[in-house]
């Protein structure tokens, strides 16, 4: 298959320090690899780990403690995308992941703000965005937003579902604000994978891959990915899919199933 495969490695060879995971991705025939937090990464010896092994940093999360949907955040969620920017911008990375609300450890949303009606969640997260969406074009710089599943891994999440978060990042136009279509969380909420990638990839920044149930590699579930991969190059999509799984086994037998099943 012809898309360019990215590896997580914050789920991927983490049997191997961290500055040995760049080359022994490469080593496995990724093209990027992506990760979580840089906040608790040393950005010099991260970029020179990744131009050493020659591999693109595709991106991380640009979230922190703040929410897109609680107005009263706006002006520190921006400040907080500045500087994930600019941490981006540091390691040569092509992007920023965020999302809806919040998340503490172990990806837990923080708050559910069950105080706040849909309609201000909504409201506030669409008016946040279009300011992200400036400064993304400002700073030359992708931001992708990420739905997640609300049952298994980030209950109370607000954004739950592809047709809402597509919608508003076609409503504000920007082409550096894109959805990232994460097939695991997606398979969760609502289904209809390839149904889903022909309405909505025009607006797909990014891809996660995982199977489901489980969150493992290809092949230890439902979804057919040899189907959706094929699914995803016909309609046009070429941008990264990234292995975003916890091995079933380790990684050598996963990267083996990525390769074999993607």
């Amino acid at each position: 298959m012809g898309l360019r495969k990215c590896a997580c490695i914050d789920t991927l060879y983490t049997e191997l320090p961290w500055n040995e995971r760049f080359q022994a991705a490469k080593d496995d025939g990724f093209e990027a690899v992506e990760f979580w937090d840089w906040r608790i990464r040393d950005l010099e010896e991260t970029a020179k780990a990744a131009k050493n092994a020659g591999i693109q940093i595709s991106g991380f999360n640009g979230d922190a403690d703040y929410s897109l949907v609680d107005p009263e955040h706006k002006e520190k969620y921006l400040t907080e995308l500045k500087k994930s920017i600019g941490a981006a911008k540091k390691v040569g990375a092509l992007s920023v992941t965020i999302h809806s609300n919040a998340l503490g450890d172990g990806g837990v949303v923080v708050n559910h703000y069950d105080h706040l009606s849909d309609t201000v969640k909504l409201c506030a997260m669409y008016d946040t965005l279009l300011e992200c969406a400036k400064l993304a074009e400002k700073e030359d710089i992708n931001v992708n937003l990420e739905a997640l599943n609300i049952t298994t891994d980030h209950e109370g999440n607000f954004l739950k579902y592809t047709q809402m978060g597509a919608e508003i990042c076609s409503l504000i136009g920007s082409p550096r604000l894109k959805l990232l279509y994460d097939v695991y969380h997606m398979q969760i909420n609502e289904g209809c994978i390839c149904d889903t990638i022909s309405n909505y990839s025009g607006q797909f920044g990014h891809i996660h891959v995982a199977d489901a149930p489980g969150r493992h590699e290809p092949g230890t579930g439902e979804i057919n990915y040899k189907k959706v991969i094929r699914h995803l190059e016909e309609c046009g999509y070429e941008g990264y899919v990234g292995y975003e799984l916890f091995p079933l086994t380790d990684t050598k037998a996963a990267v083996k199933a990525i390769m074999e099943e993607c």
